[in-house]
């Protein structure tokens, strides 16, 4: 089980439009959505749908089984990062079990070169966080301060 922190203000709003988010930690942050709305993200963001969401408060709680690892980070930073989410706590078990995820909370001045040097060691790297975060990221520039990313092991 792991109980995973995100910036409310931050994320991507639902139901507004495809490639909206909110960026701007000054601004009061939005409520938190409804369940089936997180539901119909994780479905968008393709994962699949033996994970289950419910809502208490700010808190996302996803739980059921995925094929690996992966799956179950990607499942973890869809919800975490949507406007209105300050907290995912997750029961999801994995087939096949690796170490705990390593997240990166994007801070104001970060890059993806600089976050790959920061966790890879090298900022030519950097195409490896972008291809963990597919399909969140459409684009290697465009990470937002608060947005969670996955930097993946190796």
């Amino acid at each position: 089980m792991g109980l995973f922190n995100f910036v409310k203000a931050a994320g991507r709003l639902l139901g507004i439009g495809k490639d909206e988010a909110v960026q701007d930690e000054s601004k009061p942050a939005p409520l938190p959505p409804a369940a089936e709305a997180i539901r119909a993200e994780l479905d968008r963001l393709g994962v699949p749908p033996g994970v289950t969401v419910t809502m208490e408060g700010e808190t996302v709680k996803l739980s059921g089984a995925v094929a690996d690892a992966e799956t179950r980070e990607r499942a973890i930073l869809a919800a975490g990062n949507i406007a209105g989410v300050a907290t995912v706590e997750e029961t999801i078990t994995a087939a096949v079990e690796v170490p705990a995820p390593v997240f990166h909370t994007v801070a104001k001045g970060d890059t993806l070169w600089k976050i790959a040097e920061k966790h890879l060691g090298s900022g030519a790297k950097y195409p490896v966080i972008f291809e963990a975060n597919k399909p969140m990221l459409k684009h290697p520039d465009k990470i937002y301060p608060g947005q969670a990313l996955r930097i993946p092991q190796g």
